[in-house]
């Protein structure tokens, strides 16, 4: 991304021009009373002169204020859209970003072509992977010549889009929580440090409103180092109390942006960041270290790195760890000497005896790309180095990496997948030091606490490990005993989020995750499925992994085979079904669930009280309140077709009450199994099932054959079928 927004924290974010006094001046009487805002009166020259110097100065929304009241006097001119857009990309406003970006497109496409790869990226950064995949590839073919690098990324970026929806239907065994309003703000949080299981160290602005920049007064919002602890004898797991000012060694200063903070293995030594503003607005960072003195019992006075550590540009994210037998310093640099390009990772090995680091090294081209590489932190249990890149195929913007080995080779790079990544940024990955493989992470999803819009600003987020649960099964053919070859399992929970798995064998395995109910039936042309429940609402997170085993067995079709639904009951000379036969009728309701291709022919008698006429009147009416109730509980009126038998074909003889009961009495036929229909989601298609079910349909009244009755009556056509 441009700029060096993500470099520290946001500290520019809703801040004011200084580019005189009087701009300041202003500002501040804006924010006091809107409505007496003169920039507001100001003609049309001068307003955009304004709105061009906060942009300038890194004030984006202030500036994005001014440009949406230039839009107004100038609606079509592509300049103010463009500058929009760029103000939603540097302040990560996806959904207004895309379309801004959509509009400076289509009104100026010669003037600016990039805006489509833009638009692309603010799509893939809202989830809405396929169409962002469309929209880069049309950056991609309307740029034949020119746009090189940017259509490189661009096919990374499709890439990426593909890695997130299969990452989300796949997802990681975890859960990832918001840390919370005692930890998090409106404004940025960064740099999570575990103190254990107990309480954490990170950095934070504290700020809940806007901020205006003072140099008198910056002490009010400069980033400083804060610690929260653990809440007891609370039901919520990994809540946290109200922050309160790290003051151990005195590292925050009031006039200095202070982060990153982490301790040296042995924890004598204490590394952290300062980062001070430029005059350009730039934030320049440099690394610092401190060292516990044993008598005296207090830090000491905190050093600046030398040794060409802290060199041209910014250096930050510091994280000392163990490697082998070697204390190795690892931080992020822009510098651009041994650069591949952007922030990269570095590292630098630790002399205890002498007190002194080596001369810093590239991790090398295993990690670091010609993007940006930032927030590394290395796992000395399992010999993992852990980061956060934008150059790599990823879910989303940051996304958080693994790779094997360290300090200076690496293999086995690899994306840890949602939902610890999500279609927004991540940075800073840090696991707790003990105990289970939870971790923290910084990310601007939704559900962070926002300032603006939902994605501005970054919150620090609790992954909670969970227990991996699958459940494995096998089709079966029941008359046979035989597995099924070439069929599709499928599993849905109660919120209907569906899986599929195309299995060649007849073997399948879902993943599971507790809290859920789920119901796993299996689809092949010519049979029908049984469906088995799988609970996991009784899983704890304590609980070990575990593993259910399944069998789905396949009926073949019988057409016009009749079938009885026993148990449903009316009362005499009545169409309306008694509270008992909702049971049974929910069976069949399953059934119809379960195997989506099947269209029925539903019948009901009566007893033998009555004439002819009266009793086919009843009959069809009760066949159609089992057809109604079918209907409202989600199945498609199309696939059921009410029948009217009467008194016909009595199962008793009419010659008790009790036989007369039984006589009323509702029986389905399969007279249909409609093949377009088998598939009810393909997961490797664009669109979740609701885009599918819309394309097929599409699809199906798009044609000009014309349906015959028998294709009226049984399944529409309203899933997408699987190549």
């Amino acid at each position: 991304m441009r700029k060096n927004w993500l470099l520290f924290v946001l500290a520019t974010f809703m801040v004011v021009s200084q580019h005189d006094a009087q701009a300041q001046n202003i500002a501040k009487e804006k924010y006091r009373n809107k409505a007496n805002d003169p920039v507001k009166e100001l003609p049309y020259d001068k307003k955009l002169k304004w709105a061009d110097a906060l942009f300038r100065d890194g004030s984006y929304y202030n500036a994005m204020e001014y440009y949406k009241q230039l839009k107004m006097e100038q609606p079509r001119l592509p300049y103010l859209t463009y500058q929009l857009a760029e103000c939603c990309l540097l302040t990560r406003d996806y959904i207004q970003g895309a379309g801004y970006y959509q509009e400076a497109y289509a009104t100026a496409r010669i003037l600016y072509p990039q805006a489509k790869y833009y638009e692309a990226l603010m799509l893939k950064m809202q989830g809405k992977y396929d169409l962002a995949i469309t929209a880069f590839n049309q950056f991609i073919t309307n740029n034949p010549k020119t746009f090189k690098k940017m259509k490189k990324r661009a096919k990374v970026q499709i890439e990426g889009c593909i890695t997130g929806k299969n990452s989300i239907n796949s997802p990681q065994p975890y859960t990832v929580k918001n840390a919370g309003p005692n930890v998090n703000s409106a404004y940025t949080e960064s740099a999570p440090f575990p103190f254990g299981d107990t309480a954490l160290l990170f950095s934070t602005m504290r700020q809940y409103d806007v901020v205006q920049v003072d140099k008198r007064k910056s002490a009010a919002y400069m980033s400083r180092l804060m610690t929260s602890t653990k809440q007891k004898f609370v039901d919520d797991i990994d809540s946290f109390q109200w922050a309160l000012d790290f003051k151990d060694g005195n590292f925050n200063t009031p006039n200095s942006h202070v982060g990153n903070g982490c301790f040296s293995p042995g924890g004598d030594r204490f590394y952290f960041t300062r980062c001070n503003e430029e005059d350009s607005m730039e934030i320049v960072c440099h690394i610092f270290a401190s060292k516990w003195d044993t008598l005296k019992k207090k830090w000491k006075e905190p050093k600046e790195l030398g040794e060409g550590i802290n060199e041209e540009g910014s250096n930050t994210h510091p994280f000392m760890a163990k490697v082998g037998k070697k204390e190795v310093l690892f931080f992020s640099s822009n510098r651009k000497l041994q650069s591949r390009g952007g922030y990269d990772i570095w590292y630098s090995i630790y002399d205890p005896v002498k007190e002194t680091y080596r001369r810093p090294q590239n991790v090398g081209k295993q990690i670091n790309t010609d993007q940006d590489e930032q927030t590394p932190y290395y796992d000395s249990r399992v010999g993992k180095l852990y980061f956060a890149s934008n150059g790599w195929v990823g879910v989303g913007g940051f996304d958080i990496y693994s790779a094997d080995g360290g300090p200076s080779r690496y293999s086995n790079v690899q994306n840890l997948g949602f939902p610890i990544n999500s279609p927004a940024d991540e940075l800073y990955y840090i696991k707790d030091p003990v105990g289970k493989p939870d971790a923290y992470v910084v990310s601007n999803r939704i559900g962070s606490y926002a300032l603006k819009n939902p994605t501005c600003c970054d919150d620090i987020w609790r992954i909670q490990s969970e227990p991996k649960l699958r459940a494995i099964g096998k089709v079966i053919y029941r008359a046979s005993g035989e597995s099924v070859k070439e069929c599709v399992a499928k599993m849905i929970d109660e919120t209907g989020d569906l899986k599929t798995f195309d299995s060649p064998d007849g073997n399948f395995a879902f993943n599971t995750f507790r809290g859920h109910n789920y119901v796993i039936t299996a689809d092949k042309a010519g049979y029908t499925s049984s469906r088995i429940n799988v609970n996991t609402s009784e899983v704890k997170r304590t609980d070990p992994d575990d593993n259910v085993e399944v069998v789905i067995y396949l009926d073949e079709i019988v057409k016009n085979k009749p079938f009885e639904v026993h148990n449903i009951y009316y009362d005499f000379d009545k169409a309306t079904l008694r509270p008992e036969s909702v049971a049974s009728l929910d069976t069949l309701l399953n059934f119809m669930k379960d195997n989506p291709s099947l269209g029925v022919e539903i019948y009901s008698y009566t007893d033998g009280k009555g004439d002819v006429p009266y009793n086919n009147k009843l009959s069809q009416e009760r066949a159609q309140a089992v057809t109604d109730y079918l209907k409202n509980n989600g199945i498609d009126a199309g696939r059921m077709l009410p029948r009217a038998l009467g008194k016909s074909n009595p199962a008793v003889p009419n010659t008790t009450e009790e036989n007369r009961q039984l006589n009323r009495r509702t029986q389905f036929r399969i007279v249909k199994d409609d093949s377009k229909s088998r598939i009810l989601y393909d997961s490797s298609k664009p669109g979740n099932i609701d885009d599918q079910q819309n394309l097929k349909v599409n699809e199906d009244t798009s044609s000009d054959e014309p349906m015959d009755e028998e294709s009226k009556m049984a399944v529409p056509g309203s899933r997408v079928n699987k190549k």
